[in-house]
């Protein structure tokens, strides 16, 4: 059987949660026996692989603007998946591209829609983006053979929105933790184990990085614990810039993107993991952190709420004054690893039920 992904921008090796779970689901897929053809972006393609990991590559152009990429990429792919890969299948990951699988199904695809969240509730978007992010749930929900989303939360806004009860609920998925002691990362970026606070992910306004920086810069006694922000902007805009304007004036770690070896050596030896997001699908990064055992604080959106966490490590969506309470609590503390059950969470689960989906095809 073969499968057409689109909606992301690609793998290896490529910022986003999409990127991640699409870089870690597919060759578990492909292992299985199934021709996997990943269509990449090239605009964001750092290599020359045409293969990773028994998935095949194909590369891309697509415009690079926030508003036009999305759309042109997943159209052209859609043309690509029929016309000259011949695909049984095209799995499309996302509401914005749920736009084109009214053509993908008049073309004579099967395809298999992943929600991974309401994208028209992220900040970055104006009111036409939005009604079409809507329109593309709508559409998606309606046309795909199969649907998949990654938490209840999502499949019971399904549910309500459009009456649609036949809905796959398969999670995101953490791979094993590789526990990483690498002092030499630590010393370039001038910072000790057990004694900074970490936070990774897109600089966009509704991770609310911005929050975290005021309420660690607020403590009267950082007891020489540092702030470490992990991440980027895909597009450099007005608020990535005074995001990191803002953490360079209050001393915040910046190492930009990273994965890999120095990812886990930064979440190896963290003290304290954040995520003040405001709008989530499943986060993969708080999924990660947990797989660490790392102490987490986390924002009390539906998203977050479903992992199922003590009550003490959520505090109020945007009240920097908890959020700081909560850091003070947790600097002041003994260090501690915390046992999550994270056995749900497991690609190689995860991959049998996705792959489940497409024997219904």
């Amino acid at each position: 059987m073969k499968i057409a992904v689109t909606g992301t921008r690609g793998i290896p090796n490529i910022l986003g949660g999409i990127e991640t779970y699409c870089e870690n689901l597919f060759p578990l897929i492909a292992e299985k026996g199934y021709d996997i053809i990943i269509i990449r972006r090239s605009g964001y393609v750092q290599d020359r692989l045409s293969t990773y990991k028994g998935v095949r590559l194909l590369d891309m152009k697509a415009p690079k603007n926030k508003n036009l990429e999305t759309i042109v990429h997943t159209l052209k792919t859609v043309w690509i998946a029929r016309f000259k890969l011949h695909a049984d299948i095209i799995h499309i990951h996302a509401i914005g591209p749920a736009l084109t699988i009214p053509l993908a199904r008049l073309l004579g695809l099967k395809v298999v829609l992943t929600h991974h969240g309401p994208d028209y509730d992220r900040d970055k978007w104006g009111k036409f983006a939005k009604a079409m992010l809507r329109f593309g749930e709508r559409l998606g929900v309606k046309y795909a053979n199969e649907v998949i989303v990654i938490s209840n939360i999502i499949g019971n806004l399904l549910q309500r929105k459009y009456k649609q009860y036949d809905v796959n609920i398969i999670p995101n998925g953490i791979p094993e933790p590789v526990f990483c002691t690498d002092s030499d990362y630590l010393k370039s970026l001038n910072i000790e184990p057990d004694q900074y606070i970490f936070a990774m992910g897109r600089f966009v306004p509704e991770k609310n990085f911005h929050q975290l920086i005021h309420a660690f810069a607020s403590l009267k006694d950082k007891k020489n614990y540092r702030l470490v922000l992990a991440g980027d902007a895909d597009f450099e805009d007005n608020y990535s810039m005074k995001l990191k304007k803002l953490a360079r004036e209050n001393g915040v770690v910046l190492p930009g993107f990273i994965k890999g070896s120095q990812l886990q050596t930064l979440l190896t030896n963290a003290k304290i993991f954040v995520l003040p997001s405001s709008h989530e699908g499943l986060p993969i990064a708080l999924l990660e952190a947990m797989s660490y055992r790392l102490p987490v604080i986390v924002s009390d959106i539906p998203a977050n709420k479903e992992v199922g966490l003590n009550d003490d490590a959520y505090f109020q969506t945007g009240n920097e004054t908890e959020l700081a309470e909560k850091l003070d609590n947790l600097i002041n503390a003994a260090p501690g690893k915390i046992q999550y059950d994270m056995e749900k969470y497991r690609w190689e689960t995860i991959a049998g039920q996705t792959a489940a989906v497409y024997e219904k095809l």
